[in-house]
């Protein structure tokens, strides 16, 4: 099952959704394999991925027709049936529907786009704790969130937690300006890009004010057991092997854990280890437990990308010369 959420925006919601909400009412009817909650005005759509896109084009339709005409009838809304069930009979995916994660707020299927995201997808589905490695866009910190947003929107666990070690070239967090939270919040730009496609505004800010999704560095994590809980830690290669102990050991019932990193791109002192590297080596063969591995093949950057790795790659493997860094 998967959900999509439609923000209806300049629209009346009683002229739209109607009395008692009896609009949405007998749309949903149309479609009993699914569910529509409609919420101020927020419509969430649950169920398989083919039919939540012929709902979709329904209300789409929908809008347009209100925003023509100012109203919406059980009669419009049976009409605009009548012509997605038409388009529907020619309509052929050119992708399998259930490989979608979730809809993004901007309306698009988010789903793994090559052979080693559909390996991250499918480990995570079978074990509680899996490593995620590879290059910088490879899509492996998206993936992993988008699948934390659905198994919580989902109600397959009750929070998110997503962390990452305060470790970048250059930068302590003492020498930045503004509190705990101000300090962290840079070094997690990605994390919160990914959930701001996922999750509307709103929401995610009700989800963080009643840290329902939690962002900490990971020395906020000392002394927790994270109960019913989806945590990720991103980054990884820049923890210690403490560290990567101490964070591993917090897992608790119920969770799932996903640790993503790239060992090409340490950023720790010369004199110490990776607790990611370490972590692999050490936890490989534990049943439960699975490392995915991404390469350059799976980078969803601009083309070039790619060479630029391949090359960097090529390049210090002929001269032994020190990882250049990349973000």
């Amino acid at each position: 099952m998967v959900e999509k959420v439609i923000i209806l925006e300049n629209i009346s919601l009683l002229e739209f959704l109607g009395a008692e909400n009896e609009n949405i009412k007998h749309l949903a009817a149309a479609f009993p394999k699914s569910k529509l909650i409609s919420r101020g005005n927020q419509i969430t759509i649950q169920g398989n991925g083919s039919e939540i896109i012929r709902i979709n084009d329904v209300i789409s339709l929908l809008v347009s027709h209100y925003h023509k005409f100012g109203k919406i009838t059980k009669e419009n809304i049976d009409e605009y049936l009548h012509k997605e069930k038409e388009q529907s009979t020619v309509f052929v995916p050119t992708e399998k529907e259930e490989d979608i994660i979730l809809y993004g707020t901007k309306g698009f299927g988010i789903r793994p786009k090559t052979e080693n995201q559909i390996k991250l997808v499918e480990a995570v589905k079978k074990n509680d704790l899996v490593f995620a490695l590879g290059p910088a866009g490879t899509g492996k910190t998206y993936v992993s969130v988008a699948l934390a947003v659905k198994a919580l929107k989902m109600k397959q666990v009750k929070k998110i937690v997503i962390t990452r070690p305060a470790v970048e070239a250059g930068e302590h967090l003492g020498f930045l300006p503004g509190d705990m939270k101000e300090k962290i919040d840079p070094y997690l730009k990605p994390i919160y890009d990914a959930l701001d496609d996922m999750i509307p505004s709103e929401k995610l800010k009700y989800y963080f004010e009643e840290r329902i999704i939690e962002v900490a560095p990971l020395a906020f994590m000392r002394g927790r057991t994270l109960h019913n809980a989806y945590v990720l830690l991103d980054e990884a290669q820049n923890t210690t092997p403490m560290q990567m102990k101490m964070f591993l050991t917090r897992m608790g019932p119920e969770s799932k854990t996903i640790v993503t990193g790239d060992i090409s791109q340490i950023d720790l002192p010369k004199n110490q280890k990776s607790g990611l590297v370490e972590a692999v080596r050490i936890l490989k063969d534990i049943p439960g437990i699975e490392i995915v591995e991404l390469s350059g093949k799976d980078v969803m950057r601009h083309r070039l990308v790619k060479s630029i790795i391949a090359a960097y790659d090529k390049y210090e493997a002929q001269t032994h010369a020190p990882k250049v860094l990349n973000d």
